[in-house]
């Protein structure tokens, strides 16, 4: 099946072609070429490959650590999608070890029954976190890592887990390295490594942090830890919560020139849409209000933007040109995650699966062939 789209700009995930003309078969790009618009042509005024959000909780109805099954993942990827994603990975926290297998089997066999879905794996933040940052994560069940877990966990997990977080100051060089061995991608967060066990980290193998700015050991003059280690670290990505409440649009503009091409945006959504206003899971409890989740400690417990919020606010508030705002938002979190093969650009080979917006940045919407 061949059809054709027709976008006055698109976003290709390194530059900004204008009146392309996008041949599609078969559900993938076959040519783009400068063209004069069609009236018999599909239109749109502004293309770019899907927006791909690698760090999202709940979607508008059910929260993935407490229910870690199809459903849940199929609200999380359908409320995604109604708002502009077309690419996720469901994200489950620290929890028990049994709830962390269930989550990675519904997870593998949400993949197998819908492969043209974006469902791409899964995020497991946790639970080898340092307690002393372990935001909303419970401490009972955050622990230090044991070999047998860890190998359970990767062989489970393989082919589902695509990104997990982790306290790198909690784990041994052995057992740091046995996850990049294992083909995760690696991330330190909710920790609270010095500057110099971050660096040794990032030596080892580790690329990526989660949510900077956000539960790791903030940056001193006397003591820089791991937010200036990932500063310092040229080769670092560092995923952004542009939301106000998690980063103030300050500290967004001032890790937007440091880090440069390796920052990009995530929505650490609780859940979408501000349709759950109160949510307990045992201990775990979270409360809307004025527009934030907030547990009964007074700690942040998950955001309320869609990444297509993340897009507008780094545009309109921080300042980042739009450009830049769509790399964040879809080849740079692809690139961290070893899958810049397969999505985040509108190349010939690529899928046809774009996110299309208005030039007010009001509405976005997932178009998929």
């Amino acid at each position: 099946m061949s059809v054709q789209l027709f976008a006055s700009q698109v976003f290709t995930g390194s530059e900004v072609l204008k009146d392309q003309l996008i041949q599609i078969v078969e559900g993938r790009i076959a040519s783009l070429e400068y063209a004069q618009p069609d009236p018999g042509v599909t239109r749109v005024s502004n293309l770019a490959a899907g927006l791909f959000d690698s760090h999202i909780n709940g979607g508008e109805r059910f929260y993935f650590t407490e229910r870690a099954d199809e459903e849940t993942i199929d609200d999380i990827y359908t409320a995604s999608v109604n708002t502009g994603t077309a690419y996720v990975l469901p994200t489950l926290i620290t929890s028990p070890h049994t709830n962390i297998l269930k989550g990675i089997e519904a997870t593998r066999s949400y993949m197998e029954k819908n492969p043209g879905s974006g469902v791409l794996g899964m995020h497991l933040e946790g639970p080898y976190l340092n307690p002393i940052k372990r935001g909303a994560h419970l401490t009972e069940f955050v622990r230090k890592p044991t070999n047998a877990e860890l190998e359970e966990i990767i062989t489970v997990g393989k082919g589902v887990i695509r990104l997990m977080t982790i306290a790198p100051e909690m784990f041994t060089e052995d057992q740091i390295q046995m996850l990049l061995d294992s083909g995760i991608t690696v991330s330190a967060g909710h920790s609270n490594a010095t500057y110099d066990e971050a660096v040794k980290a990032f030596g080892q193998g580790i690329q990526l942090v989660t949510h900077l700015y956000n539960a790791m050991s903030a940056f001193g003059h006397r003591s820089p830890g791991l937010v200036g280690a990932t500063f310092d670290t040229e080769s670092v990505y560092a995923p952004l919560i542009i939301d106000g409440v998690h980063c103030d649009f300050g500290a967004a503009s001032v890790a937007y020139k440091i880090k440069k091409g390796k920052l990009f945006l995530i929505s650490d959504a609780l859940f979408l849409g501000e349709k759950v206003t109160e949510f307990k899971w045992g201990e775990f409890d979270a409360y809307l209000k004025n527009g934030r989740y907030t547990n009964s400690d007074g700690n942040l417990a998950g955001a309320t933007i869609s990444l297509s919020d993340a897009v507008r606010n780094a545009v309109q508030i921080v300042g980042i040109p739009l450009q830049e705002a769509i790399e964040m938002a879809t080849i740079r979190p692809a690139k961290a995650l070893g899958l810049a093969d397969q999505i985040g650009k509108i190349e010939v080979g690529y899928p046809a699966v774009f996110t299309t917006f208005n030039d007010d940045l009001s509405d976005f919407q997932v178009l998929k062939y």
